[in-house]
Formats: structure tokens, C-alpha cells, sequence
């Protein structure tokens, strides 16, 4: 499925911004908590020091009392239950409830010492505090300890959270509606990119205006001028393509047109006959015509699809060829041989491009070699490796020519040549498609034409697959 960019983009911005928020919540949380923790220990100790202030020694006998404020101090909403314990440095219960428990508290301690514990079922927070006594012969301070339950406490760190957790979704939501339009904004750019791509008419190659796209969309526009001017000259390539068969087609069909009007207007059979096998021969010129424009137009269609073929696969289509090319040999007395080297290989590669990749080097080697001569095709597997090799001993081709021989339509022999001039188009455009390319090769002390293509296509066990086309 295709996925929208801008909620890529608010994706990218909000779930990490939720994600701090979430961890910034649990510490808000924990900080409540220590908070409300601190306030009630604040409360705990008052409270303590106001009923140790009340401790006395008189007639030998302590004197004591709870005043009010100090219990007062934890009235609240939440009715929370205070306790409380006074005791002698001896252990004497001086007030408070015989069942609260304490923790020991060293005598010599002047800091108070704040605990959790239970009451009567409930949790409690408190604080254990010693306090001299004035006049006691045995100097030992009295202990008093002030606990209180944590309903308060509770509902205190609650609401300091919950605060915290309000204020933390107002900025989520602030942050996404700023977000949002932030994005509107930023993206107006690639809509207007889009909106000016769609008003285009049909046809137009016009290249698109990076003076006002912003730097990061900078590199798409230009990969996208750089397809438009591989586009139009592409298109350029099919015109001219179109315009070059239009005229190559129209000259054997105006020769075939009057070379039926000939034999129509004969005076005898046999000029008849004569003037009918020159019409023949031009049709089956203007077929295999008609056959090269459209391989050619095959082969730039689409990429043939690849499969693991074997030497002997190969040899077998090469021999094929040959039968086929048999008569067309013959008919020129030139010897048509094949030869093969190595052991057996495996390459990756398409039987019917190597098919017509063959068919068209070896016809171009038969059609440009003299009468009598000699036409080799080889195949020689190495490590990894099978090489096609097509040989003859023809005229050969002039350095300067060998890369115009693999134009459409371009002969060396001028419009006087009997190929159409497509035969190597075709083989160059399939080693295109193969990722290969074509050259020529000439051996030392041997004259001759030779094309010599390389398709380096990598394979299963890494083999490569290269045409050799060698005089």
C-alpha cells in the first residue's frame, strides 16, 4: 500500500514527542509522589515537635499534654486518622496508643527518623522524634512519634500528576496542530511540483524550473529532467526510426510494383517468368525487411527473460542456425562450418535472443563475404566463460566504419549493398538488453570482417556470456 508522506512526517515528529512525553509523565509521576511524600513529612515533624515542646519533668513526675493545633495540623477533606506516642527514655507510655508501633530509635539521634508502616490495617507515614527532658535525673529524652494514614498523601500526588499530565497533552495537541500546519506549509512545494506536472499536456517534454524548489527536492526534479531528455531523445530515435523504415520500405514496394507492371505488360513467357523472379526475390528482400524491423522492435520492447543454459544448449541453437543458413551459403559456394572448444559450461541467458543474436551475425558474415570464401562460427568455453566467435575472410571493415556498422541502416557498401543495414543494429541492441557490449577484434596476420560482441551478464556460478565475432 502506498503510504502518505505527510503522515510519515507526523509520524516521524509525534511519536518520538509522545514517546519523551510518556517518560517524562512517569517522572512527573514519581516526583508527585516525593512531593506529597515531603509536604506530610513537613506536617509529620510540626506536629511532633509541638507535642514534644509540652514534655516536662516536675516533682518527679513528667508532665505532658497534646495541644490541639498539634493534631489540627492534618485536618483536611480526606479525613486521614492521626496517631500518636509519647514515651520516657525507659520505655515508660507517658500518652498515645499502646498499639502503634515504632521503630528503635538511637537515644544520642537529635534528627528525626520518618517511617512506613501499618495501623490497625491501614498504611501509615510517620516520624519518630527525641526530645530532652529538662529536670529528668536520668537525661534521657523522651520519644515522641506522630503517624498519620496516606489518604491525603495519595489524592495530593494524584493531583500534582494529573496536572502535570493535562499540561502534557495541551502540548501534544499544540504541538500537533503546529505540526500540521508546519507541514501544509512545507509541503506546498512538492504540490505545486505535482500540480504543475498534471497541467501538462499530452506530449509536452519541457524540462520542469528548479529555480524555486526547495534544495531537497532538488535532486528529484533533476533525475526527473534527466528522464525527460532521455525520454525526447529517445522519441527522437523512434521518429527517425519510423521516418528511416517508412523510406526503406517504400523503395522495394515501388520496385515490386513495377516489376509486376513489367511482367504484366511482357510480350513473352519468358520475360513473364524473368521479370516474376525478380519480383520474388524483391518480396522476400522486403520480408525479411519487414522481420528485421520488427526483431529490432522486440528487442527494445522489453528485456528478454534470462534462463541457465548449458554449452551444449548453445552449440545445438548455433547449428540451427546454420541449417538454416544453409542454402543462403551455398547459393554463394561459401564453406559454412562450426567448431567448439572446452569443456561443458553454464551461463544465464535467453535461447531466443541468443537465437537471433546468432542468425544476424552469421547472415551479415555470409552476406558481406566474396563468393567461395569461408564463414566460421565457434564457441570456446573457458572457466566461467563461453565465447561465440563468428569468422570469415571477407573484405573486412575499415577502422573507421566499425562503429558505424552498428547504425541502423548504414552499409558499407552504400545503397548498392544487399543487407538492410539492421542485421548488427539488432545484435547490438540485444547485448544492450544482455548489459554487453560490441566490438570488433582482428587476429594477428588475418584479414577479414569481424564483429566481435561481449555480453557480460552475471550468472548462477558467476559465468559470463560473450560474443566473439572475429576476421
Amino acid at each position: 500500500m502506498n503510504s502518505s508522506l505527510r503522515r510519515l512526517l507526523l509520524a516521524s515528529v509525534l511519536l518520538p514527542l509522545t514517546c519523551a512525553i510518556a517518560i517524562d509523565t512517569w517522572v512527573t509521576y514519581n516526583n508527585a509522589v516525593d512531593t506529597a511524600t515531603a509536604v506530610q513529612d513537613r506536617l509529620l515533624l510540626g506536629s511532633a515537635r509541638m507535642i514534644a515542646q509540652q514534655i516536662s519533668f516536675e516533682d518527679g513526675a513528667f508532665q505532658h499534654q497534646i495541644p490541639p493545633a498539634a493534631l489540627e495540623l492534618f485536618q483536611s477533606e480526606d479525613q486521614d486518622r492521626t496517631f500518636y506516642r509519647v514515651t520516657s527514655g525507659d520505655g515508660q507510655l507517658l500518652s498515645g496508643y499502646t498499639d502503634m508501633s515504632v521503630p528503635k530509635l538511637s537515644l544520642t539521634n537529635d534528627s528525626p527518623d520518618f517511617f512506613n508502616t501499618t495501623m490497625r490495617g491501614e498504611p501509615v507515614r510517620g516520624v519518630v522524634f527525641s526530645q530532652p527532658v529538662v529536670g529528668h535525673p536520668s537525661s534521657l529524652p523522651a520519644l515522641v512519634a506522630v503517624a498519620q494514614t496516606t489518604r491525603a498523601h495519595g489524592n495530593l500526588a494524584n493531583k500534582l500528576w494529573l496536572h502535570a499530565v493535562r499540561q502534557h497533552l495541551l502540548i501534544l495537541v499544540l504541538a500537533t496542530i503546529f505540526v500540521l500546519l508546519g507541514l501544509h506549509r512545507g509541503l506546498q512545494p512538492l504540490v505545486r511540483l505535482r500540480n504543475e506536472v498534471r497541467a501538462r499536456k499530452e506530449g509536452s517534454l519541457q524540462l520542469l524550473k528548479t529555480d524555486k524548489v526547495p534544495t531537497e527536492l532538488t535532486p528529484l526534479v533533476d533525475a526527473f529532467n534527466d528522464y525527460i531528455q532521455r525520454l525526447e531523445n529517445y522519441t527522437t530515435q523512434r521518429s527517425t526510426f519510423i521516418q528511416n523504415t517508412a523510406h526503406q520500405v517504400r523503395t522495394p514496394l515501388a520496385i515490386l510494383n513495377t516489376q509486376i507492371s513489367d511482367a504484366l505488360c511482357a510480350d513473352t513467357k519468358e520475360g513473364t517468368t524473368t521479370t516474376l523472379l525478380k519480383a520474388r526475390r524483391t518480396l522476400q528482400q522486403t520480408t525479411r525487411l519487414v522481420n528485421q524491423f520488427l526483431t529490432l522492435s522486440s528487442a527494445e520492447a522489453h528485456v528478454e527473460t534470462q534462463m541457465v543454459m548449458s554449452t551444449q544448449a548453445c552449440c545445438e541453437i548455433i547449428q540451427n542456425v546454420l541449417e538454416d543458413l544453409a542454402f543462403q551459403a551455398h547459393g554463394k559456394g561459401i564453406d559454412l562450418g562450426f567448431e567448439r572448444f572446452g569443456e561443458d559450461a553454464f551461463i544465464s541467458c535467453n535461447p531466443m535472443a541468443f537465437r537471433e543474436i546468432a542468425t544476424n551475425a552469421i547472415d551479415n558474415a555470409i552476406r558481406y563475404t566474396q563468393i567461395g570464401g569461408v564463414v566460421t562460427a565457434r564457441i570456446q568455453s573457458k572457466e566461467r566463460r563461453i565465447t561465440l566467435m563468428v569468422e570469415d575472410n571477407g573484405p573486412g571493415i575499415p577502422v573507421e566504419s566499425r562503429e558505424n556498422v552498428f547504425q541502423r541502416f548504414y552499409r558499407i557498401g552504400g545503397e548498392d549493398s544487399t543487407g538492410s543495414g539492421l542485421g548488427l543494429a539488432i545484435v547490438k541492441e540485444l547485448a544492450s538488453q544482455c548489459g554487453a557490449s560490441v566490438h570488433f577484434d582482428t587476429p594477428d596476420g588475418g584479414g577479414g570482417s569481424a564483429v566481435c560482441r561481449q555480453i557480460s551478464t552475471r550468472l548462477m556460478f558467476d559465468s559470463l556470456f560473450p560474443l566473439l565475432l572475429k576476421t
